[in-house]
């Protein structure tokens, strides 16, 4: 089933939760909401599961407008963060709840609930946990549960509300990815609504990134990564250095150091600001006269086969942005090739940026 969203907006006394939000959806396609808390990614996906009322705008199910419809009358399956299980119920009664309480004309019979309740919990792969109760599970199989009692009512929609929110970073990682194989094989059009942008982007078809009510980009997660819209989306996926500067003809001229702006040729001496993810950085010793920001190593941690470094500014003129703070990575091997020391003065010198001329103000 395709959705399509038409400019939604919603209104909470004087927050605006959404404006004017269009976005379509479809069939069979696995959509993530990523953005910062309040920027009205859950406010949207309960407007399309009819849990909340929109002021103004429609949501279209495969061209049939819902807008009105009762969530009863969606075939919506909704999976929130903290499970939402029954506990007096076994695993099975929670799976079997939503066919038992169907209209009579609608109900399966008792064998085909066994039957369809087993089924899903095979898909889900607790199928030997089906006699058990909430309280006895995990975290991540309480979860795995709520999902399948979820597509118990053959839902032409799955929407995820934060559904690995809860959970520890290892559990997140595993159950994301049986998410995914579960998606690639029961193809229903899901929406998940996360902030953890490393989820979204190894989930989903498409990112749709939200701030402050209204949507900055929607595109295929790496190409949101290698091509954010605009200063809001580059600085929320991911690690990031802000640098301060002045566009001319082409170049970004920083203290110490120009990057070529190509996309930026028409610009005159204009305020510019440039941001470099910490892979991007060259990191090397200083000595006199070298092109580069000039920076002492303040700390350095080793994870794996990476290691971070931070370094702080010595030019006259730091790197703008709430934190001077320089972040660069390398391998691991390589930083203890070059030997470098708590307190040392180096370089750094970008790689690559993303360029963006700061607004004049009108």
């Amino acid at each position: 089933m395709s959705i399509e969203i038409r400019n939604v907006s919603k209104q909470f006394g004087d927050f605006r939760a959404l404006g004017d939000v269009s976005l379509d959806i479809g069939s069979g396609e696995l959509v993530a909401l990523l953005g910062p808390s309040g920027c009205g990614k859950t406010t949207l996906l309960r407007i399309i599961a009819g849990l909340e009322t929109a002021d103004a705008g429609s949501i279209h199910f495969s061209g049939e407008d819902a807008t009105e419809k009762h969530v009863r009358d969606r075939n919506v399956g909704f999976v929130f963060q903290h499970y939402a299980l029954f506990r007096h119920m076994t695993v099975f009664e929670n799976v079997a709840f939503g066919l038992r309480v169907k209209p009579r004309g609608q109900r399966p019979s008792e064998a085909q609930i066994k039957a369809k309740v087993t089924d899903l919990l095979k898909l889900v792969q607790l199928d030997w946990l089906a006699d058990r109760y909430p309280s006895q599970l995990s975290g991540g199989q309480r979860q795995r549960i709520a999902l399948a009692r979820a597509l118990a009512v053959e839902p032409q929609v799955l929407l995820l509300d934060e559904p690995f929110g809860a959970l520890d970073a290892k559990v997140r990682k595993e159950l994301r990815r049986w998410l995914r194989r579960l998606h690639d094989e029961l193809h229903v059009t899901s929406i998940f609504v996360t902030h953890d942008q490393e989820e979204a982007l190894e989930v989903a078809d498409r990112v749709v990134l939200m701030n402050r009510g209204q949507i900055e980009q929607i595109g295929r997660p790496q190409d949101v990564w290698d091509h954010p819209a605009s200063p809001f989306v580059y600085g929320f996926l991911g690690d990031v250095n802000l640098f301060h500067g002045r566009a001319h003809e082409g170049l970004l001229h920083l203290d110490g150091v120009s990057i070529d702006t190509p996309e930026h040729a028409g610009a005159q001496d204009a305020k510019a600001f440039a941001y470099v993810r910490p892979h991007d950085l060259d990191v090397r010793r200083y000595t006199p006269g070298e092109s580069g920001i000039v920076a002492e190593l303040q700390r350095v941690i080793v994870v794996g086969p990476i290691a971070r470094l931070e370094l702080w500014p010595l030019n006259d003129q730091a790197p703008g942005g709430h934190d001077p703070l320089i972040e660069a990575q390398m391998p691991a091997e390589q930083f203890r090739a070059q030997g470098f020391k708590d307190g040392e003065k180096l370089v750094v010198s970008p790689r690559r940026a993303r360029v963006f001329l700061q607004p004049q103000p009108a």
